[in-house]
């Protein structure tokens, strides 16, 4: 199981990117990446233990406190974030490499998803242009001249997760790096390699030093990020747990926080919905990346007279899922991302089928994949929405069909749930998927699949998260508001940024 190309698309894994240089670690730790669909070695990187993480924090300190990048216009930042794009952009190939080995996911998506990482930085080079960074306002008064100015927040810690990390990076580094932070990058053991392509980009453009730091990090060097008093605010995808306790951290010192966690997510199937249709299209997100997205669609709750003909469409089209090598042509889902994973995924198979749900298709190693992290689409059917199996995010191509009632019992089995990150309204009538949206509490609505657009906003309610990252509402987390208030309206020269009043 290879692919094209067999040499390791980064330069120096055995070194960290702080403070405009690749350096060597403190201690000679480190992490084996674990090709998903062979359970061989991959590569190795240096481990970062907490002395690296705060010589890292201390260059993106010391470039923040002292160097020019917080103090450029936003419209010279810009100029750095195109030239990220650009790179981004040479480097496809490169992912192609890496993304699918580390976690599984089939490489003829790769070119598609990837796309987004360089419309990521140049949508916020272009907000350079629009965003109001200072902007005048009256004072209550009615007297002087009032100004709101848009100051960056500081040091970021960034923290990357492993299921989709370019993606995920650059929905985080871009907003950040136009808003005048400096960032410490945490790649996971996982997935790193995305991670130091930012890290040779960020060289190769000629990033001051300090701006973008980037290292790997198991969770005590980790949280040492978090802990750390002069980093001034953390971005984080993952786990609700984990953000619990990233929550409980930061709240300590008053540190800010962007938090995009776990979700349970529902398809509501309309009854004026194609079954066939549904079915065709709830199946293709099940099997992106192998069900390891926290924006899954996971409970299907449909109507109870059509509830065995949803089950037994989507186990029939789960049955002819192809699973396989991620970089054979033809191959519809790759394996997971790690032995962790693939044992999570079957544990809560065995849950399901000992609450009483009707196990319809899936669950089991694919026939002749002996080694991998493989396992097969599952689907269970008279799922109880109170269930484990309903409530609880498996992190893996395992949904749920649930039977309601009515339309309004729908609305309340997809709303009883902690989380509220996605949900769909499967239905061709637009006027009732908007009445419906309306009435579902999460963070994106969309009609007939998944429509999570981080070019508008995305982020979770209740327990899915805290903020939002992409459209204008990404970059707000990374900006302080200063009221200023002076006696007369200053010179234009006085201002390095026009008012937009």
């Amino acid at each position: 199981m290879t692919s094209s190309a067999t040499e390791l698309p980064i330069a120096n894994p055995g070194k960290f990117y702080i403070d405009g240089q690749w350096v060597d670690p403190s201690t000679s730790r480190t992490i084996d990446v674990i090709e998903a669909a062979t359970e061989e070695l991959y590569f190795t990187v240096a481990e970062a233990e907490t002395a690296d993480v705060a010589r890292a924090v201390d260059a993106a300190r010391r470039a923040f406190d002292a160097g020019p990048w917080p103090q450029m216009p936003p419209r010279q930042r810009a100029q750095y974030l195109r030239a990220f794009a650009r790179a981004m952009a040479e480097r496809f190939d490169d992912i192609v490499q890496l993304w699918p080995r580390e976690t599984g996911v089939i490489a003829s998506i790769v070119p598609a998803v990837m796309e987004e990482v360089p419309a990521a930085f140049e949508y916020y080079a272009d907000l350079a242009e629009t965003y109001p960074f200072e902007q005048e306002v009256p004072t209550s008064s009615g007297q002087g001249f009032g100004m709101i100015v848009g100051e960056p927040v500081g040091v970021v810690g960034a923290i990357i997760p492993w299921n989709t990390p370019m993606h995920l990076a650059a929905w985080k580094l871009a907003p950040a790096l136009l808003a005048g932070c400096t960032v410490v990058v945490k790649a996971s053991p996982e997935a790193p390699g995305s991670a130091y392509v930012i890290a040779e980009i960020a060289d190769r453009i000629g990033l001051p030093p300090g701006v973008v730091n980037v290292l790997t990090a198991d969770r005590v060097a980790s949280e040492a990020l978090v802990t750390d008093p002069r980093v001034d605010k953390i971005t984080f995808t993952g786990s609700t747990a984990v953000g619990k306790r990233i929550a409980g951290i930061m709240a300590e010192r008053i540190g800010r926080y962007t938090l995009e966690l776990g979700g349970k997510s529902a398809a509501v199937i309309l009854d004026d919905m194609d079954i066939a249709e549904a079915a065709d299209s709830l199946t293709a997100g099940a099997c992106f990346v192998s069900g390891q997205i926290c924006a899954s669609l996971t409970r299907i709750i449909v109507p109870r007279p059509r509830h065995d003909d949803m089950l037994e469409a989507l186990a029939e089209r789960f049955s002819r899922v192809r699973v396989g090598n991620p970089y054979d042509a033809g191959v519809q889902m790759g394996p997971l991302a790690s032995q962790r994973q693939r044992e999570r995924v079957e544990g809560y198979v065995r849950i399901g089928q000992d609450e009483g749900a009707t196990l319809a298709f899936g669950g089991k190693r694919p026939k002749g994949l002996n080694r991998g992290w493989f396992i097969e689409p599952t689907v269970f059917g008279n799922v109880d929405n109170a269930s484990r199996l309903a409530q609880e995010e498996i992190f893996g191509p395992v949904i749920s069909v649930i039977a309601a009632a009515d339309e309004d019992d729908a609305i309340r089995l997809a709303n009883d749930t902690v989380f509220g990150l996605n949900a769909s309204v499967f239905t061709h009538d637009v006027d009732r998927a908007r009445a419906v949206s309306r009435r579902l509490r999460a963070g994106t609505v969309g009609q007939n699949g998944n429509r999570a657009d981080f070019g508008i906003g995305f982020g979770g309610v209740k327990q899915s998260g805290i903020g939002r990252e992409g459209g204008v509402a990404g970059l707000l987390p990374y900006l302080e508001n200063k009221t200023v208030v002076l006696d007369r309206r200053p010179a234009p020269a006085a201002t390095e940024e026009r008012l937009n009043t």
